[in-house]
């Protein structure tokens, strides 16, 4: 099988000949810049700045060379614009707090501050920073930005400025990736732009230089509980905006993409949820639905969700919501065994991470621990297919690179070892 079929017949639950394998295909299933680096540096690859390609989680881009070491079966077709809100091109040197030097936009403008560096959203630096990079820190942090709200007359149009019809310039973008990407024998990933239907990520608005409306966290799900007329008719609006949007991307480039993040909304704590199964059901369920099924009709392509968390409960209805794939699997998180996962529900989505924890085992625990959990994590998932491997969200800064390591060529253990 090519990477692209091998990872298409694991998502329509048919015994792929391995067990597929993502990293960096997005931004939820990423690695850290720093250990980027690493891993290049210990499979002698071309030495040479890691691109940043998602500088709010300073993820760097993983090139083809580090694919193929790796085992990689996925690529990507990043979003146009970053988190911050703006285009990755015309990249310039860049030396990060703990003494990397790395590649950035030309567009990532930020200052030092005593206390950490402080990036400006779109480049624009007469604009106030939306996200803080701690002294001590590897990523950013989004800076709360909301103004005075009136809770008793909530404007849906204030949260929709982010929300719009593709403009010339994002359809030309799409054009050229989609030359780029065609006829790759890697599975082609993307990010929808406007699906993400409240991911807490987004609320904030990082990539705006004057954000209205709802924008605290706490304040956010404080919405939802007491409003959530408000909510629903905000993703209303906004599911109407991505319906055509969609439509667009799929005249472009429908022929080139495999699997689409289509919302990163998390759902779920360490030992429970952010909202009631009933409130997901009333607002999140027909909204998801009714994105799921139009590309279900009309495209070749799985949807993929990611929530992270005690989520056991919600999986039928996340399943009910059209999703093809559930990430990144938090089996350490309270009732998500992964044996009780793929027992329960298996039969009826792909989990597409759960491969090692990224809390505890990857970062802190021996090469050894880290090789038994993935081979077990393999053995429990793999069968029936139904299993793209990938650990419990990005690998982060400070991983052993052996523990790493430890965990690719685990992989490639069970698979019978490297074709």
């Amino acid at each position: 099988m090519t990477s692209k079929e091998r990872t298409r017949a694991a998502i329509e639950h048919r015994q792929p000949d391995r067990v597929p394998i993502d990293f960096g295909a997005s931004f939820i299933t990423g690695i850290h810049c720093s250990v980027i680096e690493n891993l290049r540096r210990h499979y002698k690859l071309e030495p040479h700045p890691v691109k940043i390609c998602e500088p709010y989680q300073m993820l760097g881009w993983v090139e083809d060379d580090l694919r193929e070491v790796m085992g990689v079966d996925t690529t990507s077709i990043l979003p146009n614009r970053t988190i911050f809100g703006f285009v990755n091109e015309n990249w310039k040197p860049w030396r990060t707090p703990w003494g990397q030097d790395v590649l950035v936009s030309e567009h990532f403008q930020v200052e030092e501050r005593a206390d950490g560096i402080y990036i400006h959203p779109q480049g624009d630096r007469s604009a106030a920073p939306s996200g803080h990079l701690p002294k001590t820190g590897y990523f950013f942090d989004s800076i709360i930005r909301q103004g005075e709200i009136d809770e008793d007359h909530l404007k849906v149009e204030e949260n929709m400025e982010e929300f719009g019809v593709m403009k010339a310039a994002e359809e030309e973008y799409w054009r050229e990736q989609a030359e780029l990407f065609r006829g790759s024998d890697r599975a082609v990933v993307t990010h929808l732009n406007g699906t993400a239907l409240g991911d807490i990520a987004l609320v904030p608005a990082p990539f705006l230089k004057e954000p209205k409306g709802v924008r605290d966290i706490a304040q956010w799900y404080m919405t939802v509980a007491t409003d959530p007329d408000f909510v629903a008719e905000l993703f209303d609006r906004q599911v109407e905006i991505a319906l055509g949007n969609l439509a667009k991307l799929h005249e472009i480039a429908g022929d080139v993409i495999d699997i689409v993040v289509v919302c990163g909304t998390d759902f779920g704590t360490q030992e429970s949820t952010f909202c009631s199964r009933t409130t997901y059901d009333d607002i999140w369920l027909p909204r998801y639905r009714r994105i799921n099924d139009w590309i279900h009709r009309h495209t070749n392509w799985k949807t993929f969700k990611h929530s992270c968390g005690a989520i056991e409960g919600f999986l039928p209805g996340i399943i009910e919501s059209g999703f093809d794939i559930i990430n990144p699997v938090q089996c350490s998180a309270k009732g998500m065994d992964a044996r009780l996962l793929k027992e329960r529900h298996g039969d009826r989505i792909t989990f597409w991470g759960g491969g090692v924890n990224t809390q505890k085992t990857l970062p802190f625990g021996t090469p050894e621990e880290v090789r038994a959990e993935v081979l077990d994590r393999c053995e429990t998932f793999a069968p029936s297919g139904g299993f793209v491997f990938n650990a419990i969200h990005n690998v982060q800064a400070l991983t052993p690179t052996e523990n790493v390591v430890a965990m690719i060529e685990a992989v490639h253990s069970f698979n019978g070892g490297r074709a």
